[in-house]
C-alpha cells in the first residue's frame, strides 16, 4: 500500500525523486571535475545538500585511540566530508563519544549528524531514554538523521510501528526539536524494508546495503533502492565491501573498485567503514572529483559477478580456503584485475 493510496501522488513523487536524482548525479561530475573536492548530493526531499561519502560510525569504535579517531574525523571533514553515521550501540556509546569530542570547537555545525535508536522491538520509552545518551554523548542538542537500527526480522515492521513502539518516539522527538529527519536501516532481506515502506510512514532516509554482489542475490538494489528513489526518500548505501569485506580478502575485487561501484548508484552517500589514516585517505582518493562509473560498467560489474552471488554461492566461497562453486569461474575472470578500467 502507498503512502497516499493514491496512484496520482505516487506519479508525481516518482517524478520528483527522478529530478532529483538526475540533479544530484549531474551535480556530481560537474563539480568532481571542476572543483577535484568531493562533490555534494541532494538528501531526498529535505533540501539538504550532503557529502557522496560519509564516516561510518562503527569502524570509529576500533581506531587506535580516541586521538587517533578524532584525526580521522577532522580530516574527512577538512576534506569536504559532512556526513556522520553512529548508532547507540556501537562499541557500548564509545563510538558516539569519541564522535562527540571530534565536534567539539564550532565542528558540529560543519557536520549532518546522524545516529539510530536501537530499541530491536522495545518501546517508545527506551527509545526516548537512548536518544539523549545518544545527544549527551555527541555533545550536541539535536540530530540531523535518526534511524531506527537494523530492521532486519520478519516482525520488526509491526513492532516498530505498534502502539507505544520506536516510530512514536520519532515522532516525538521530531516534535521536541531534537531530531530534524528520521529514518530506517537494515541488510538482512529486501522483502523487510519493503514491508515497512508499505506501512506509508513518511521517512526522510533509509540505509541498505549496496554492492555488485546484492546486486545479483535478494538484491536491495533492485528491489529496494528503486522504491526510494520514487517517494523520494534519501538512499544511504552501506556494505560497499559486503560488510565483512569478505570480496576483498579473496582478492575478487579491489577496494576501489568496490567502493566506486556502491558510490555510482542512485544514492545520496554511502557510508564507509575507516578505522585508520590510511583507510581515509583511500576513500578520499575515490570521493575527491567523483566521476560515476556508467551503466554500461555496472552493469559488467554485476555480470562478474553473478556466478558467486546468483543463488548464495558467494558464502560457500567464503568459508572454504579455495574456490571449489560450479564451474565458469574461468568466464568470469576470477580472479579479477587490481582495477576494472573506468
Amino acid at each position: 500500500m502507498m503512502m497516499s493510496g493514491d496512484r496520482r501522488r505516487f506519479i508525481q513523487q516518482f517524478a520528483a525523486g527522478a529530478a532529483l536524482l538526475a540533479a544530484g548525479q549531474a551535480l556530481t561530475a560537474q563539480r568532481g571535475q571542476a572543483q577535484g573536492t568531493i562533490p555534494r548530493r541532494p538528501f531526498g526531499k529535505t533540501g539538504v545538500q550532503v557529502s557522496i561519502i560519509g564516516i561510518g560510525g562503527y569502524h570509529l569504535g576500533s581506531a587506535k585511540s580516541d586521538v587517533e579517531a578524532v584525526r580521522i574525523i577532522h580530516a574527512a571533514m577538512d576534506a569536504g566530508v559532512n556526513f556522520l553515521d553512529n548508532a547507540w550501540e556501537y562499541h557500548d556509546g564509545l563510538s558516539e563519544e569519541r564522535m562527540g569530542k571530534a565536534l567539539r570547537g564550532g565542528r558540529r555545525q560543519q557536520a549532518f549528524l546522524m545516529s539510530k535508536v536501537c530499541t530491536h522491538g522495545r518501546d517508545r520509552k527506551v527509545a526516548m531514554g537512548q536518544l539523549e545518551d545518544s545527544l549527551r554523548r555527541l555533545g550536541t542538542d539535536y540530530l540531523d538523521l535518526w534511524q531506527v537500527h537494523e530492521v532486519i526480522y520478519d516482525n520488526d515492521p509491526d513492532l516498530h510501528f505498534a502502539p507505544g513502539g520506536v516510530i512514536e518516539a520519532l515522532e516525538q522527538a521530531k516534535k521536541q526539536g531534537k531530531v530534524r529527519y528520521v529514518g530506517f536501516t537494515g541488510h538482512k532481506d529486501p522483502a523487510i524494508h519493503l514491508k515497512m515502506l508499505e506501512k506509508g510512514y513518511p521517512f526522510d532516509a533509509c540505509q541498505l546495503p549496496l554492492n555488485c554482489f546484492d546486486a545479483s542475490f535478494r538484491s536491495f538494489e533492485q528491489q529496494v533502492l528503486p522504491r526510494l528513489n520514487a517517494l523520494g526518500i534519501a538512499a544511504i548505501g552501506m556494505k560497499s565491501f559486503g560488510g565483512s569485506g569478505e570480496m576483498l580478502k579473496k582478492g575478487l575485487l579491489s577496494p576501489v573498485d568496490a567502493l566506486r561501484y556502491t558510490m555510482s548508484l542512485p544514492v545520496a552517500t554511502t557510508v564507509s567503514g575507516i578505522e585508520s589514516p590510511v583507510i581515509l585517505e583511500q576513500n578520499l582518493r575515490v570521493a575527491r572529483g567523483f566521476v560515476p562509473f556508467d551503466q554500461k560498467k555496472l552493469a559488467a560489474m554485476r555480470s562478474k559477478y553473478a556466478t558467486l552471488a546468483a543463488d548464495g554461492r558467494f558464502e560457500l566461497y567464503k568459508t572454504s580456503k579455495k574456490y571449489d562453486g560450479p564451474p565458469g569461474r574461468e568466464q568470469h575472470g576470477f580472479p579479477p584485475d587490481k582495477e576494472l578500467a573506468s
